[in-house]
């Protein structure tokens, strides 16, 4: 089993579409499509593709963060994790922890523009 897809939420499309379109710039995400209420980015490579999304709630109630809630990336090198890490900060999102050796990886992590918890590692 791999993941196929996961959807952050956000109260505000058209600036958490800005901060991923930004932050996945040097990536191997690219947008694949913007509808009224979600924006998908998509890997090229089909054996480990997946995709990431913003959207505004199906319920139409505002979009949370949750406590305990953390997406992860998996980088290739501690260059990247310092890079990314520090893109999300000029991009207006804020650190949760400077890009170091945590446990067993090299990570960093930052909380977007709608507070969701992400990580970057190698």
């Amino acid at each position: 089993m791999k993941m196929n897809y996961f959807v952050i939420g956000t109260n505000n499309l058209k600036a958490s579409t800005k901060f991923y379109d930004s932050l996945f710039e040097q990536t191997e995400l690219n947008q694949v499509l913007t509808a009224e209420r979600m924006t998908f980015w998509q890997g090229e490579d089909e054996d480990s593709a997946f995709a990431v999304a913003v959207a505004m709630p199906f319920n139409k109630e505002p979009a949370t963060n949750g406590n305990g809630t953390m997406i992860g990336f998996g980088v290739g090198s501690t260059d990247e994790v310092k890079r990314l890490h520090r893109k999300a900060v000029e991009l207006g999102g804020s650190c949760e922890g400077e890009p170091n050796q945590w446990g067993a990886c090299f990570s960093a992590y930052v909380r977007d523009l709608d507070k969701n918890k992400i990580a970057f590692s190698k």
